[in-house]
């Protein structure tokens, strides 16, 4: 997000002008991300004139905070490129990442759940984790508000569970299902509830719903 602003500003705003800072313009399929030439950036660190003006140090800061963002990007579609094309491909990048195999699964999930055409630009993947769990028009629904408000994912986050806790007093008859699944199964979707950041029971309604909607559309 932009350094130090002395004018407080919603999230959004502040994660719009730092991406155009970044060279980035409304669609995440265009534009290409870089740094000032000013700047020689190497792995252990980023060597920066010593005669640079505020302004341009302010913008350096921009472009370093969208490349931080979209890196979760980039790991989420690289791993889900080597689930397709390679083997062995979460060994691989633990290997090469610092990154810990619940993390880099949770990238991959939620870029497997979001094309980039469904990207918003101004949120980060962190927001769209908290909603890849539900149906995708609900997604849509909560990335906007999201988009629109400038909510942090904290933000987010508290409004889905507000809306949940509602909607689950809102006097709807509510049934119980139990069935029976190998320990296998039930540490497999635990893993990717805890993954979602969402409760068991309420992954596994998700997924079910998601399933029956594309039963009937004959996907």
């Amino acid at each position: 997000m932009p350094l130090l602003d002395s004018v407080p500003a919603k999230e959004g705003e502040r994660d719009a002008a730092r991406r155009a800072a970044a060279g980035v313009r409304g669609n995440p399929l265009s534009g290409r991300l870089g740094l000032d030439s000013a700047v020689q950036a190497r792995r252990l660190g980023l060597r920066l004139p010593a005669d640079m003006s505020f302004e341009s140090w302010r913008k350096i800061g921009d472009q370093l905070s969208v490349i931080a963002d979209s890196s979760a990007w980039w790991l989420g579609d690289w791993l889900v490129y080597g689930a397709e094309y390679f083997p062995d491909r979460y060994r691989i990048a633990l290997a090469k990442t610092s990154l810990s195999y619940k993390t880099l699964r949770n990238y991959a999930w939620v870029a497997r759940k979001f094309p980039m055409s469904r990207r918003r630009d101004t949120l980060s993947l962190q927001h769209h984790a908290e909603v890849a769990a539900l149906p995708e028009d609900e997604q849509e629904i909560w990335l906007t508000r999201a988009e629109t408000e400038g909510w942090p994912q904290s933000k987010l986050r508290k409004e889905i569970q507000a809306s949940r806790a509602r909607n689950e007093d809102s006097g709807q008859p509510r049934v119980t299902i139990s069935v029976e699944v190998s320990s296998a199964q039930e540490q497999r979707w635990t893993a990717a509830a805890r993954s979602a950041a969402v409760p068991l029971p309420e992954w596994i309604a998700c997924t079910l719903d998601e399933a029956a909607v594309r039963t009937f559309s004959g996907c």
